[in-house]
């Protein structure tokens, strides 16, 4: 087997051992109805809303990925607003009711963080969760990069990748002075940016201007400006058919990553990071980057001058430079095999799944068990997958069951980017006309107006169409649970394939 073989077998095991199943989706549900539940027992937060956002609304979580989650204080329609002080106290509260309920242990709470935040592990899987309050740039952040994998594919699979190489070199853990996991995904979008030919564009041509400043307001017309400028400009940026198109695979993307950061210690103090602009930019003439404080910068695009690896340390910088330009070296040279390269890929857990079945050669599925296609894979609701594929795809269908328990209160807002959602049985939500696809499982009913795209549903599911609207019909006798706002923005749904762009999938 090649050097280059041997890689995308990697990287695609990889992947499928990474990815999200339905049930780690469920599990993350259910943690957030946990959650609804202690914070309508709360006095002080009645009204709040329970609202996930991070990696788990971006879908560029793993299967061990972690949960953050917004407590978003009522303020009629407008965006609440809330002190450092009462976050704390707030949070204090909450602190108090989790240890009264018991649903997690290892609770931590850190007052005096930019953003307070209390962490625990939740009982139901040992999933880690991170609450703060009144998150919403971090909500709309999130979003955004849901959007960016509607440009590219590769994108989604870069980041988990990459998040995995972190972790196996132990480099993404702010805690400890290496890179928080926000960081990592801007160092893959930087680097889209600045490959040749470039994949992503400048993300001052996605959303001009400080996000974060235009949070302001009435809350439904802020996140739905924010929305529809992205997807104009993504939309805009798709249909150019003058730029160029990048055919590079992932696995040739991901060692030219490692490549472009090696020896990031020695250049860390004068250039900085700068996703907005899509460049590279010394640090002494932009002057709301200085003083310099920091070990390297990598600008927040969406909230501006903010650093988002403030936490890495100087001595943390050099162990992360150094495990890029290992890296590199090792997969430049041919001095290894597939377990040695997996175990330079990936954390142990993920390496001992792999490896872990008998006669394993380098493909960690069995040939007989059906691969899932990946140009990229979104959030699905409960299980929440909303997988992107080609346009064109359609099916026929009639009647069954498809409702989902949502915690009430829980405000999940999917923008248009998504082209396929999968959803586990009991699932529904409210889908604009112009959504695209949505593959279902069996068991899977609901009306969706003619100026809908196309749905996929597996084999035995069905649905009906109408002229009317685009809700989903409960089956008789179930509700929706109370205060439940689901809502999946309009545009396309569909990533399309630009003519010559090649879009990775697992070898099948």
């Amino acid at each position: 087997m090649s050097t280059h073989s041997m890689l995308d077998t990697a990287l695609n095991d990889i992947l499928q051992v990474v990815t999200p199943l339905q049930e780690d989706w469920q599990i993350r549900f259910s943690i957030i109805n946990d959650l609804r539940s202690i914070v309508e027992s709360v006095e002080s937060l009645r009204g709040a809303t329970v609202e996930p956002f991070g990696s788990f609304v971006s879908n560029l979580f793993t299967r061990w990925g972690d949960l953050d989650i917004s407590i978003e204080l009522s303020n009629g329609l407008h965006i609440s607003s809330a002190g450092k002080k009462q976050k704390q106290n707030l949070l204090g509260e909450v602190l108090k009711a989790l240890r009264m309920k018991g649903v997690g242990s290892h609770l931590q709470f850190i007052p005096n963080a930019r953003v307070p935040i209390l962490k625990f592990k939740s009982n139901r899987q040992g999933i880690s969760c991170d609450i703060s309050i009144n998150n919403l740039p971090g909500q709309m952040k999130s979003k955004i990069l849901l959007w960016m994998n509607k440009i590219d594919g590769r994108f989604h699979d870069m980041v988990l990748l990459v998040k995995e190489w972190a972790k196996a070199h132990k480099i993404n853990n702010s805690k400890t002075g290496t890179f928080n996991s926000y960081s990592l995904s801007l160092l893959v979008i930087f680097h889209f940016q600045t490959c040749v030919p470039a994949i992503l564009p400048p993300l001052k041509y996605i959303y001009p201007g400080n996000m974060a400043d235009d949070l302001k307001g009435v809350r439904a017309d802020a996140e739905n400006h924010i929305a529809e400028t992205c997807n104009a400009s993504i939309n805009e940026h798709i249909s150019n058919k003058a730029r160029s198109i990048n055919k590079k695979s992932v696995p040739d993307l991901f060692v030219e990553f490692l490549r472009k950061y090696a020896q990031m210690d020695s250049w860390a103090s004068n250039l900085g990071i700068c996703p907005y602009t899509g460049q590279w930019e010394q640090i002494e003439n932009n002057t709301i980057w200085l003083p310099k404080t920091y070990s390297i910068f990598v600008e927040d695009p969406f909230e501006q001058p903010q650093n988002t690896a403030r936490s890495v340390s100087a001595g943390q910088l050099k162990k992360i430079s150094e495990a890029f330009s290992k890296s590199y070296s090792f997969l430049s040279s041919n001095n290894h095999n597939l377990n040695s390269l997996l175990t330079m890929l990936a954390p142990p857990h993920v390496v001992k799944s792999i490896t872990g079945i008998q006669n394993y050669n380098g493909s960690y599925f069995h040939p007989t068990q059906p691969k899932v296609q990946r140009v990229m894979r979104p959030p699905p609701q409960s299980q929440h997958h909303f997988q992107y594929g080609s346009p064109g795809t359609s099916s026929n269908s009639s009647a069954s069951n498809g409702h989902m328990q949502m915690p009430r209160g829980t405000n999940f807002s999917i923008p248009s980017s998504n082209g396929y959602t999968q959803m586990p049985r009991g699932t529904s939500f409210n889908i604009p006309s112009s959504y695209g696809h949505i593959p279902m499982p069996r068991g899977t009913s609901f009306n969706i107006p003619p100026s809908n795209g196309h749905i996929q549903m597996p084999r035995g599911a069905s649905m009906s169409s109408s002229s009317s609207n685009g809700h989903i019909q409960n089956p008789r006798g179930t509700k929706k649970p109370r205060g439940t706002n689901f809502n999946i923005a309009s545009s396309n749904g569909h990533v399309p394939v630009n003519k010559g762009q090649q879009m990775w999938r697992p070898k099948s």
